[in-house]
């Protein structure tokens, strides 16, 4: 574990009652991807209303207008993935880039975002993807109440998270999506199969197996995934 520290003075216009300064010290720790890296500042990072994490891709321009943290951290070189929990930032780097030069130069954009005053994300929050909806089944309610108490704790002190898509109630499977250190995880398959899909079918007969959601599923016309499914209901 790292340890990065700096002193900010508010931002001009900003009233301080309390104190003209205030240090941030901002923790690193590793995560079972070797290109992932868990970042923790001393504060919170992503508002309780946005829900447990959002994820962003260096790619995905308009997800990162959304986010003013987001935006400094994907204008380092080498930066893939951002990832915002809670209270930590994991950051995928691309695999031909080093932490040794990258972790400064994240250390300063992550600083320089809190001194500014700005929020970490500038939209309206979104439904959580655990948040149980008036037309949820009992087995989805379930579902959903296991991933966000049992699973998702764990998963995040990895530096990743994993988001409920839809169960599928003709075969028993259950879609998710994996964000943060667990994208590209070599570990990751492990964890679905032996962790989570075990524990589904154990409280919830009804689950038959788990898989991983491509990444742009976002309807109905995206849902054919039979060349992409990574876990099959045990027979």
């Amino acid at each position: 574990m790292a340890l990065f520290s700096r002193s900010l003075r508010w931002p001009r216009g900003v009233p301080a009652t309390t104190s003209l300064v205030r240090s941030y010290f901002i923790k690193t720790e590793t995560t079972p991807n070797p290109e992932s890296m868990k970042f923790l500042p001393d504060t919170t990072v992503l508002p309780a209303e946005y829900g447990t994490g959002m994820h962003f891709d260096v790619n995905d321009k308009k997800a990162i207008r959304r986010s003013p943290l987001v935006k400094k951290l994907i204008e380092t070189d080498g930066v893939k993935h951002v990832f915002l929990g809670k209270d930590f930032i994991t950051i995928t780097k691309k695999p031909t880039e080093t932490w040794k030069v990258l972790k400064t130069l994240i250390f300063s954009a992550i600083l320089d975002h809190f001194a500014s005053g700005e929020p970490a994300v500038t939209e309206e929050p979104q439904v959580s993807d655990t948040q149980i909806l008036d037309d949820d089944s009992e087995v989805v309610a379930l579902i959903k109440e296991l991933i966000e108490t049992k699973v998702r704790p764990s998963v995040q002190d990895d530096g990743g998270d994993i988001f409920f898509v839809k169960f599928d109630e003709q075969n028993g499977l259950v879609s998710v999506r994996l964000a943060g250190s667990c994208v590209g995880c070599p570990s990751s398959s492990v964890t679905l199969r032996n962790g989570v899909e075990n524990m589904l079918k154990h409280y919830i007969p009804e689950v038959k197996g788990i898989m991983e959601a491509p990444p742009d599923e976002e309807d109905d016309a995206a849902h054919d995934t039979t060349q992409k499914l990574e876990f099959h209901p045990s027979t």
